[in-house]
């Protein structure tokens, strides 16, 4: 299928709306099996005293990427532009949500290398009591 664009000003219809919706539309499968596994992983890591701090976070993810696929097929079945800016603004959150939580994985990664550097380089130095 190829896209035509509409001429200026001659507004968003609905032929643009499902030709634009269906590689969204078409991989909401996928977003659902992931959405669901996301969940499924909130669900074990609540069952710990720790992780049920963080349990929230996999679980608000796979909501996020359920509910998109879920306006993504509907963007696609009744031509709703409106359901495909809803799809697309779920993305989006999750792309922020799994950004940040790379940005703080990598933070953490370097505060345990400069902690167990300087582990290492005390015991070499002979700082540690035998």
């Amino acid at each position: 299928m190829s896209y035509v664009p509409a001429a200026p000003g001659a507004g968003f219809n609905a032929r643009a709306t499902r030709e634009i919706s269906l590689p969204l539309a078409s991989a909401a499968g996928w977003m659902k099996f992931i959405g669901i596994m996301f969940i499924i992983q909130g669900a074990i890591t609540a069952l710990t005293i720790i992780g049920i701090i963080i349990a929230w976070l996999p679980i608000w993810i796979g909501v996020l990427l359920l509910q998109s696929a879920g306006a993504a097929q509907r963007s696609q079945a009744q031509d709703d532009a409106n359901a495909l800016i809803e799809a697309l603004s779920r993305l989006k959150t999750y792309f922020v949500i799994q950004g940040v939580l790379y940005l703080v994985g990598l933070a953490l990664m370097v505060i345990y290398f400069a902690f167990f550097g300087a582990v290492v380089a005390a015991m070499l130095h002979g700082n540690f009591a035998h």
